[in-house]
Order: C-alpha cells, then sequence, then structure tokens
C-alpha cells in the first residue's frame, strides 16, 4: 500500500489513476472537500495535519511501504514531514510536484523568496495589492501592509468560514475580501484588477495547473506589476512532475 499525500487537483487526478491502476493507497489531505472528491473515486482517506511521528505511525498500522508526496508546491512543512517518515520506517520516498511555469525574465514580474520579502515589496510600492497567496501567511502581509494608509489590501482566497473569520481578526473589511474558488481565467482576473484598481499582484510560483500564469499573464497584459514567490527548495531526491513516471515507479515496485 501506498501513503499517499494530496493536495493539488492535479494530485487527486494522480490518486485516482493509481486507483484505477490497481494501486492500493492510502490518501491523506487537509480538508474534507479534498477528501470527498476522493471518496467518491473509492479511495481510502485520512483527513487531518500529520507530523512526522503521526505519518510514520499511520505507515506501521497500515503496511504503507511507499510514500507518494502529491502535496502542493508550497507545502514545505508537509513534505519534510513526509520524507521523515519514510525514512523512520526505511521505505521509499516519491516526489510528485506539478511542473514548473517558465516566467523568463520579463521586467514586470518581481521574484522574492519568501513571504516576508514579498511584503516588504508591497510596502515599498504602496498602491492597491492583490494578495492570492492564501489564508495560511495572511497574517505576515497584514501586519505589514494594513497600517499603511497609502495601501489597500485585497485579499482572494477560498470561501470558507475559516478564511472569513480569519480575515475579521486580522482586520481586513469585507469590501476587500474576494472569496471564490477557481480556477479563475485570464478574463475574470483582468476584470478583477480593473474592478479594484490593482496596482500590484502578489502570487505564489505554483505551476501551470495552480493557475499562477493566467494570474500572471493577466496582470502584465493590463500593466500591473507582479511579485511572485518563488518555490520553497527542498532536496525531494526521486522526484516526477508527470503521472506517468508515478506509476511507472510504483509498478515496477510491486504493491
Amino acid at each position: 500500500m501506498v501513503l499517499f499525500l494530496a493536495g493539488t487537483s492535479d494530485a487527486r487526478d494522480l490518486a485516482v489513476r493509481l486507483n484505477r491502476a490497481r494501486i492500493s493507497l492510502l490518501a491523506t489531505v487537509v480538508t474534507e472537500s479534498a477528501a470527498k472528491s476522493l471518496r467518491e473515486e473509492g479511495i481510502p482517506v485520512r483527513v487531518g495535519r500529520l507530523t512526522a511521528e503521526e505519518m510514520a505511525g499511520l505507515i506501521r498500522v497500515q503496511g504503507c511501504n511507499r510514500v507518494v508526496d502529491a502535496s502542493h508546491p508550497f507545502a514545505e512543512e508537509a513534505s519534510k514531514n513526509a520524507m521523515e517518515a519514510a525514512r523512520i520506517c526505511g521505505i521509499p520516498y516519491i516526489r510528485f510536484e506539478r511542473p514548473a511555469w517558465i516566467y523568463g525574465n520579463h521586467p514586470g514580474i518581481c521574484i522574492v523568496s519568501s513571504y516576508e520579502e514579498a511584503a516588504e515589496e508591497a510596502a515599498r510600492r504602496k498602491g492597491v495589492i492583490m494578495l492570492t497567496t492564501g489564508s495560511k501567511t495572511l497574517a505576515t502581509f497584514t501586519k505589514r501592509l494594513l497600517p499603511d494608509p497609502e495601501i489597500r489590501l485585497v485579499a482572494r482566497m477560498l470561501p470558507r468560514k475559516d478564511n472569513m473569520e480569519k480575515c475579521a481578526e486580522l482586520g481586513i473589511e469585507q469590501k476587500n475580501i474576494i472569496a471564490m474558488q477557481g480556477p479563475f481565467g485570464k478574463e475574470l482576473n483582468i476584470a478583477l484588477y480593473r474592478h479594484y484598481g490593482v496596482t500590484t499582484v502578489i502570487t505564489k510560483e505554483s505551476g501551470k495547473a495552480g493557475s499562477v500564469d493566467e494570474k500572471v499573464e493577466a496582470a502584465l497584459d493590463v500593466g500591473i506589476g507582479v511579485i511572485l514567490i518563488a518555490r520553497p527548495q527542498l532536496d525531494y531526491g526521486t522526484s516526477f512532475s508527470s503521472a506517468e513516471e508515478v506509476v511507472a515507479a510504483l509498478s515496477k515496485g510491486g504493491e
């Protein structure tokens, strides 16, 4: 059995493909909505974050002989825990990560290495900042940007109750919250930018499947600057960017 960390839409597609290839797996996800879409395909799921020790315990109880980490490119802690759990249990670890988006050396894109650096760059620019990096690091941006009267911070995130509560706690007004679930096409991105008068977009380099290209291309097309947070740099060891490679590797290793 494979312990499968699912964190993206393409991870779900891979899990479905493995299941149909009769490769047994137990998926772990963070949210109940993600679990629902996997259960509909007959895939067993565990919901909730896991430490490395908890993950190792799950591997032992379930008799897993491999770990496939298909978590989000920015789920750095989850990947570290998965690698450590595989090491503790002495089983192979395989990383599946969507290909990076090739953005080139465009003058409208400022590449930074952290959320803190992105917040500082936004503070330097002023204006209307649209944040599309989710709620997990929202406090990093509200702490730095909300006190500045020359900045309007607009946060776009999933329409979940906990996200709305977090926005309220951190002081983001309702008029500055866009609660929508993607994917967002280029035209919709442009419409939102124009509606709010956005001057800078902050996003993560999540890859084409994460719609980062539509966000960035839409912004550049209408003359809006982009602050792009680069992916964490981890040494994953065995890593693949296509479902075919993962299926082949697991089939070769047997059940």
